[in-house]
């Protein structure tokens, strides 16, 4: 390659990066994105309020204390709602069935068909 071509190319490749990074940037992290639709109002609240509603759920030692924390919680994520002239659904979302990304039925790192014979339709 001649000199003008590597330039060219690296030029390229740092559009290509920056183009790349800029996107990535603006994406939320998938844990992010999950823990703001297990908050009921999530929409509502702040990166801190968030955090802090994880924190105080975290501490909680029974499923009553859970259950009565996130009663209080939809109450209050109501009247902000109204206060903003926004509508929130009646119901909270469904609870997990627990932290992480193998809670529950998740997929995983399992046996599965992989490229065992007979799988496919075939060439």
């Amino acid at each position: 390659m001649t000199r003008n071509s590597l330039i060219a190319a690296a030029i390229a490749t740092g559009a290509i990066l920056a183009t790349s990074m800029g996107t990535i940037a603006q994406t939320p992290a998938p844990v992010q994105a999950q823990t703001q639709q297990n908050i009921y109002g999530s929409q509502l609240m702040t990166v801190q309020e968030r955090n802090e509603h994880q924190q105080q759920m975290r501490a909680l030692k029974t499923q009553q204390e859970r259950d009565q924390f996130r009663s209080e919680h939809h109450t209050k994520m109501l009247e902000r709602a109204k206060e903003r002239g926004v509508t929130l659904p009646d119901a909270p979302p469904a609870r997990g069935k627990g932290a992480g990304p193998r809670a529950g039925n998740a997929p995983g790192m399992g046996a599965g068909p992989g490229s065992a014979p007979g799988g496919g339709k075939g060439r």
